[in-house]
């Protein structure tokens, strides 16, 4: 593509951003699009809050990443235990936690909780408990949803327990196994989920919803999610920080293994990720290893290969990674600061994943 094309599609996608911001949508936003190589264009759009005066957005503040965490953070731990052989894909989540019994779910395996098949719900129906140990006892004794493996549904629950299993078979807490995996990639710093004082001012605000005990306050640099917040801030589902140029460094790791590059220290191999990022033979879902994968009526938009795969996040935010055309898309929002409704918001990405086609 030429020079004039690139400018053309970036300049697109940034219209389509700064009119979200506009209407409301919105206030902060960060994005890039990059290939296995390094970053092609980064930019920022907006300001912190919708307030008069509010600092502006840059490519450098953090955002509350929420269920990107599952793929960024869980999902990687999770690879790098199943490559050093302490998980196994089919091993029966009841070999991990012991309430996890009964003949409907005795059969429930590791790959089905990171397919959203296991029969679990969305979410929990009471008030969220206050400790890990309420947690995985509500979730391990709760009705299923579903016959496992029948269907697959989204469901938060389904990486809180693998948040907890990661912990106990990595010997150590989810943050601090996904650390070492950062630091051994000599990573951007940017990607925590202990966001250190200095920098809470400077990270783009949620708002509480209506049935967390924070309503009323506003978070900046504290998770949004209120079972990530439950549990100290950290969890599998949600809690990880991060920055654009964070995210996108991630991605290249994620982008150069897809396509086939063997120089990424472990557990980013080609084989796992391609493991990872394959589709399911769940009737009817789009969904991979922790990973969602290509729909022309996904958050992807219509135009990119049908190899792609990405996630999205509650507060905004979204990455997606297509190795059939050797792109990246980060685009991180603070959605959650008050903003529009979800549906806007899966018709914002569509349009700014299909501005980029071209870059």
């Amino acid at each position: 593509m030429t020079a004039a094309g690139r400018r053309a599609a970036t300049a697109s996608a940034r219209e389509i951003v700064e009119r979200a911001i506009a209407a409301r949508l919105f206030p902060a936003a960060s994005f890039e699009a990059g290939s296995s190589a390094a970053a092609l264009w980064t930019e920022a759009a907006g300001t912190l809050t919708f307030d008069p005066g509010s600092a502006r957005a840059g490519i450098d503040t953090p955002f509350d990443l929420a269920s990107l965490t599952k793929v960024v953070a869980t999902t990687t731990v999770l690879m790098d235990l199943v490559l050093t052989g302490r998980v196994r894909l089919d091993q029966p989540v009841s070999a991990f936690f012991e309430e996890w019994r009964g003949a409907d779910r005795d059969r429930v395996t590791i790959r089905d909780l990171l397919e959203h098949a296991s029969g679990l719900a969305a979410r929990l129906v009471d008030v969220p408990p206050t400790s890990r140990r309420e947690f995985q006892h509500e979730i391990c004794r709760m009705p299923l949803e579903y016959t496992p493996r029948t269907q697959a549904l989204y469901s938060d629950l389904d990486f809180l327990l693998l948040g907890f299993l990661a912990a106990d078979r990595g010997g150590a807490p989810l943050p601090e196994l996904f650390k070492g995996i950062v630091t051994r990639l000599q990573h951007h710093p940017m990607l925590i989920f202990d966001v250190p004082l200095d920098l809470k001012r400077l990270t783009a605000p949620t708002l509480p919803l209506l049935e967390d005990p924070r309503r009323g306050r506003t978070l900046a640099g504290e998770v949004h999610d209120n079972y990530a917040a439950a549990l100290g801030g950290a969890a599998g589902h949600a809690g990880l920080f991060g920055t654009t140029p964070a995210v996108g460094a991630f991605a290249r790791t994620i982008l150069r293994a897809a396509r086939g590059d063997r120089d990424s220290p472990p557990p980013f191999t080609p084989d796992l990720v391609a493991q990872f990022t394959t589709r399911t033979t769940v009737p009817g879902s789009s969904r991979a290893l922790g990973w969602d994968t290509m729909l022309p009526s996904s958050s992807c938009g219509g135009r990119m290969s049908p190899r792609a795969f990405g996630h999205v996040g509650f507060t905004g935010t979204s990455l997606w990674i297509d190795p059939g055309r050797d792109r990246y898309y980060v685009l991180l929002t603070n959605r959650a600061y008050g903003g529009g409704p979800l549906d806007d918001m899966r018709t914002l990405r569509r349009a700014f994943h299909d501005a980029l086609a071209e870059l």
